[in-house]
């Protein structure tokens, strides 16, 4: 026989907690307070900054390395008093140059490699601008050893500019090609921009007129320093100059 036992509930009502109390007893989370937000900003407007200025940097750079310089206007035909001889049976050609620009570095590169593609169908001369005033050697820099070093080119100093003024020249660099009839084929730069070896139009068309007789252009922009302006990137300080 089951038996069922009982069970007494106890259902006498507990005294109710005060309102008070609960909240005492209840476990209290403090909420963290803000991270400060001002060294997160300063560093954000900095980093902008900073890039707006390495941006701004590379856009003047580049405007600087594609401005070309003031063009020359070289005579039709070889100027008779020019001491430089020309060739009588292939072209000359004749660069007028500073010795102490940095953006011509990039051009006596490219007349090594106009050389090299003439097959000895052509004769060259590099003229370094020499003004009054300055020392011995001041003009016998890196440019003229590298210039001086290509088989076929014959470096030469230009005292004063003279030569530069002959051939109408005004930025280092000034290209100019005659055919062995002394009349003027071409006239710019042979590089494409201020300092840079690469394919150019210049160069291109100097390497079809000797191979050649004919090319598609007769001019180009020349990329370099004034040859006269003393205010120039080329310019030298006062004590390098030729102490009386």
């Amino acid at each position: 026989m089951l038996t069922v036992e009982s069970v007494s509930l106890n259902l006498e009502p507990k005294p109710m907690e005060s309102f008070s109390t609960l909240i005492n007893s209840a476990p209290f989370e403090e909420c963290p307070a803000p991270r400060a937000r001002r060294p997160r900003v300063l560093l954000l407007l900095g980093t902008i900054s900073w890039l707006l200025v390495i941006v701004f940097g590379l856009w003047i750079l580049w405007g600087y390395e594609n401005s070309p310089g003031k063009a020359g206007a070289p005579p039709r035909q070889w100027p008779a008093v020019s001491k430089i001889e020309p060739a009588r049976d292939h072209p000359t050609l004749v660069i007028l140059a500073h010795p102490h620009c940095p953006c011509t570095r990039a051009t006596i590169g490219e007349l090594a490699s106009i050389m090299a593609h003439s097959q000895g169908r052509l004769t060259a001369y590099v003229l370094f601008v020499k003004p009054a005033g300055f020392s011995d050697e001041w003009e016998t820099t890196d440019l003229w050893q590298s210039a001086a070093s290509i088989p076929g080119v014959t470096v030469v100093i230009d005292e004063e500019g003279a030569e530069a003024n002959r051939f109408h020249a005004a930025t280092s660099g000034q290209t100019v090609l005659y055919d062995a009839g002394g009349r003027l084929l071409f006239s710019g730069g042979i590089t494409a921009s201020r300092g840079h070896y690469e394919d150019n139009a210049g160069q291109s068309a100097i390497v079809s007129f000797v191979n050649s007789g004919t090319a598609e252009r007769t001019e180009s922009s020349v990329f370099g320093c004034p040859l006269f302006d003393p205010n120039s990137e080329c310019r030298v300080p006062r004590d390098e100059k030729h102490k009386p």
